[in-house]
């Protein structure tokens, strides 16, 4: 019998967003410490963003979030922007990104509510 392999969790988290915190302990009460990247410090790169997008199986608007003023003054909203123009938008100001994001292997969830990650969680 193989043993087991764990694999890592990672979670794109703000610290300032309570969905973020609240998904960051749920993650931690499972007894999982998960690698944390902090987007807005270090914001993925676009070819990472593009693997979040697949492994969510989302359009790239479902992970923007409308809401922020950058949304507005970029005029994010045509549509005739390409996905690739958007992603390039996400990394330049990943205010834009929705938080947070966890990823288990090929796998992954956006925590709104914090409970829709649990189903990836070992």
């Amino acid at each position: 019998m193989k043993p087991k392999i764990a694999m890592s969790v990672k979670i794109y988290h703000n610290p300032r967003c309570s969905k973020s915190r609240q998904t960051l302990e749920l993650i931690r009460a499972r007894g999982i410490e998960p690698e944390i990247v902090d987007y807005l410090k270090t914001p993925p790169e676009t070819a990472e963003l593009k693997r979040i997008i697949a492994r969510l199986g989302v359009a790239v608007r479902d992970i923007m979030r409308s809401g922020e003023a950058v949304y507005r003054e970029l005029d994010l909203a045509r549509p005739e922007l390409s996905d690739d123009e958007l992603i390039a938008a996400i990394h330049a100001h990943p205010q834009l990104l929705q938080r947070p994001i966890v990823v288990r292997g090929e796998q992954a969830r956006i925590g709104r509510p914090p409970e829709s990650v649990e189903d990836i969680l070992p």
